[in-house]
């Protein structure tokens, strides 16, 4: 087998979305004669754990780990969370507005710490790993980032060594929603945007998770940019019959910023309780994971909260559970990011994966949408679009009545974790033929 070095920060038992693409990725390439090593920190700030994910780790699989000095002691006395043991992922559910010094830890963060506050983890990552590299043979190395840190420590080891080195962007860069709310300067913005475009000229080849972000990176000039969608791994969702939920339950799975604008659905599911009683008998609203309190605001001001469900945060096992049961699964893209369009997390490919019916508020020309109709998986309406958005209920609604509700998963069989590892081993043979 060839042997490729994966450079990730996060790894189990690290939990949440960041951890899932490659450690699906490592679960399948011995399959298609490829050896991973995994390199990662040994004491990493992991703002999330799920143990479970552990169970995908293939046996005997090398794991190399060294110490990460990251400044978050300053920062959580600076923003006045010293009390808190991570960093919250998303949000903070915290209605106080933000003071002097936590406005100043979000500059500090955009300004100071480029490309990310896991800068100081490269110099020593580089120093070890050229010495490892000197004595054990890789044919390849794989970044992925954010942070994107990573992929200097890769670069940095293809420069020394003329390794071969693909880089993976499960997010964007500066195109990235959050980029403008960390109040970054002229000066840092060019950096970040010159950084950005040193990796992408000078990685052998890279991956990204969107038609969108691929059109974009090669506009700015990579001229090696593989699409390799997220996806969802049928072990995870079960092989055992579930039964659904006997509500009207509209879930959605994952962190609620105060980004998502739902106050629409919101407004909407009050209007059609309040004219239906019995469709207010029938909704349920399950809201799993981290969710901001301005979201629990919205839902109280339309007289909503008796019909919320809050799990809190659920191992990846439980959330797929939950997915099956749900009666209407919510995917929000966020409006506010400047990638819209191409937005596809890893859950909307277990949301198909569930087969339950997706109800979706985003761009209805992007990706997510192209997907949802050739898959036939759920329908989609624009932010703003409350008319659509309310005919979307309404049809799935009566359908609930009719115990109609389908999703046909028509062709997600492409997305399973296995094939894309396929479509993986492809682009790394191409690298080092």
């Amino acid at each position: 087998m060839k042997k490729v070095l994966i450079i990730t920060y996060y790894w189990p038992p690290s939990g949440g979305a960041g951890v899932q693409r490659w450690l699906k990725f490592v679960k399948y390439l011995r399959d298609f004669d490829w050896e991973p090593v995994i390199y990662t920190p040994s004491n990493p700030g992991f703002p999330l754990l799920d143990e479970t994910l552990s169970k995908d780790i293939p046996a005997d699989i090398e794991v190399i780990m060294t110490p990460i000095w990251e400044p978050y002691e300053f920062y959580k006395k600076l923003a006045g969370t010293k009390n808190t043991p991570t960093i919250a992922a998303g949000v903070i559910k915290d209605k106080k507005p933000k003071g002097l010094a936590q406005k100043l830890s979000v500059w500090i963060r955009g300004n100071l710490f480029i490309p990310d506050a896991r800068k100081f983890w490269i110099k020593p990552s580089v120093r070890f790993l050229y010495k490892y590299l000197q004595e054990n043979h890789i044919d390849a190395i794989v970044s992925t980032g954010p942070p994107h840190s990573m992929h200097f420590i890769a670069l940095k080891l293809k420069q020394r060594l003329s390794i071969p080195w693909l880089a993976d962007f499960r997010d964007p860069w500066t195109d990235i929603d959050y980029y403008k709310e960390m109040k970054i300067s002229v000066l840092a913005d060019r950096k970040h945007k010159r950084l950005e475009l040193e990796i992408i000229l000078n990685c052998s080849a890279m991956v990204v998770v969107s038609r969108e972000m691929k059109a974009n990176y090669e506009k700015m000039g990579c001229q090696n940019v593989q699409l390799i969608t997220n996806g969802f791994d049928p072990d995870d969702m079960g092989f055992q019959e579930v039964v659904p939920d006997p509500k009207f339950s509209i879930s959605h799975i994952g962190t609620l910023p105060p980004s998502f604008n739902l106050t629409g659905i919101w407004q909407i599911l009050a209007e059609l309780s309040e004219a239906d009683p019995r469709f207010g008998e029938n909704l349920e609203i399950k809201l799993v994971g981290k969710v901001d309190s301005s979201v629990i605001d919205d839902l109280s001001k339309y007289k909503l909260e008796k019909k919320l469900i809050l799990p809190g945060y659920v191992s990846h096992e439980k959330a797929a559970l939950l997915m099956k049961q749900s009666a209407i699964l919510l995917l929000v893209i966020n409006q506010n990011s400047p990638n819209a369009k191409g937005i596809l997390t890893g859950k909307i490919f277990e949301y198909l994966a569930a087969c339950r019916p997706i109800l979706a508020i985003g761009p209805t020309d992007g990706d997510l949408s192209a997907i949802l109709k050739e898959s036939e998986a759920g329908t989609i309406a624009a932010y703003n679009d409350l008319d659509m958005i309310r005919k979307n209920v309404l049809d799935l609604y009566e359908k609930y009545i009719h115990n109609t509700l389908i999703n046909s998963g028509k062709g997600i069989e492409k997305f399973t974790r296995k094939n894309l590892t396929a479509q993986l081993a492809d682009v790394l043979n191409d690298i080092t033929c």
